[in-house]
């Protein structure tokens, strides 16, 4: 499963890129405005320290103008992928752009219905929003357990990629699923790392090796 970083700080995409372990990364408008920098600014920057896909989301709701901001953005870097939203425009706009072999990561897709539509439409990536589903009480796993059955069933290439992640479980059960991508704030990746017992034992070998008086140095 690929690690994609849902962010637009800098800092944070450098520290997660250093560890190997980053794919690529998300934004949107509000994590940009967030970051309180020029939106072309900040996509061209982040696209200099990953190598992988960087979704740079349209703000139009029209295709004509969708497609006028997507031949802005994708000129920004190669590695630049165009997020638009799952409506009839949106995937006019992402049907035109992959056709010409643009990356298109459809977002704001909450149902089975709707990722069926977008692989069709020949998304490169669709982004289900299981924390959103969680908070109105259903769970947001199902939806990606559906979408993998159906892509499955019909061999679509577009790839599953897990977006509004809250939490570890919800990268574990991603996994288990058979997600493509998940992408989660940084917070959420560090958290991987963490387990008590992998803390406790650095101490004890610590310990342990303080009684020796040895150096490695």
């Amino acid at each position: 499963m690929k690690f994609f970083v849902d962010t637009a700080e800098i800092d944070a995409i450098r520290e997660l890129a250093a560890t190997g372990l980053l794919d690529g990364v998300t934004t949107n408008p509000s994590l940009i405005a967030k970051s309180g920098r020029d939106f072309m600014e900040v996509t061209k920057e982040i696209c200099g320290i990953v190598d992988g896909p960087v979704s740079a989301e349209v703000v139009a709701l029209d295709h004509e103008t969708m497609m006028q901001e997507a031949e802005k953005l994708r000129r920004i870097a190669d590695n630049v992928c165009i997020k638009v939203p799952l409506t009839v425009d949106g995937l006019k706009t992402c049907r035109a752009l992959t056709g010409d072999g643009t990356m298109v990561n459809v977002t704001l897709c909450f149902s089975a219905n709707q990722a069926l539509l977008a692989a069709k439409a020949g998304a490169t990536f669709i982004s289900p929003f299981v924390g959103r589903h969680d908070d109105n009480g259903t769970d947001g796993m199902d939806l990606i357990r559906d979408i993998r059955l159906i892509y499955d069933n019909y061999a679509f290439d577009t790839e599953i990629l897990v977006a509004s992640v809250r939490h570890v479980t919800h990268v574990l059960e991603s996994a288990r699923i058979g997600a493509d991508v998940m992408t989660a704030p940084p917070k959420v990746i560090f958290a991987l790392f963490d387990h008590v017992l992998t803390q406790k034992g650095i101490e004890g070998f610590l310990a342990d090796w303080e009684k020796t008086g040895q150096s490695i140095l």
